[in-house]
């Protein structure tokens, strides 16, 4: 089956699942799965928006100050005592990266925040799973990556019965491979959360 027909296919047959399980139909093209975003400091999983700045949460420090001035940032982050135990390549590192956050657009710095939270409150298990899940998906050609995450983008509000079900069916058979099939499976099993398609996990 074509990319364009998967791509069409995809939506109606999660449709299709979720009324004959007296559900509503889950939004188009909205929320996708959680997938991770590389970042210094790893965080917490929500299947919708996280809580703002509970106490603990790795990503409260960016809540916190996301939205101050570049030089207040930096002089926060260089009186952290946490920041002040890394050692010098770690902190040039995360001053870095606290740069580049800080030039993100609002929705793209609150996206990478929940993917943060995500990360956190995945079990070591389920970290190593996201691993490897992304080794194979890296794996797959550049058109096959962008079917395989509309498929995930597409299954987000269903139940994990009704993935399995969906991932199970004929038409997906007919649709992916089986490594393509074992992803969907994998990544079908894992918490939820805004993200932009399946992103390298946290060092």
């Amino acid at each position: 089956m074509g990319y364009l027909a998967v791509v069409m296919l995809v939506p109606f047959l999660v449709q299709q699942i979720a009324q004959a399980q007296h559900a509503p139909p889950p939004p188009r093209a909205d929320g996708q799965w959680h997938h991770f975003q590389k970042q210094v400091v790893p965080t917490p999983a929500y299947e919708g928006r996280p809580p703002q700045n509970q106490p603990g949460h790795a990503g409260n420090w960016l809540r916190r100050y996301k939205d101050f001035p570049p030089a207040q940032q930096r002089r926060a982050l260089e009186s952290d005592p946490q920041f002040r135990r890394l050692t010098p390549q770690q902190q040039i590192r995360l001053q870095k990266q606290l740069q580049h956050f800080s030039g993100l657009p609002p929705k793209q710095q609150e996206r990478i925040l929940n993917r943060m939270e995500t990360w956190e409150h995945l079990t070591q298990d389920q970290k190593q799973q996201a691993r490897q899940l992304f080794k194979q998906f890296k794996q797959l050609p550049p058109d096959r990556r962008q079917v395989v995450n509309r498929a995930i983008r597409d299954m987000r509000h269903l139940s994990p019965e009704q993935r399995d079900q969906l991932i199970n069916s004929d038409i997906f058979r007919n649709s992916f491979s089986p490594p393509e099939r074992g992803i969907l499976g994998g990544v079908s099993h894992l918490p939820l959360a805004p993200g932009d398609g399946l992103q390298p996990p946290p060092e």
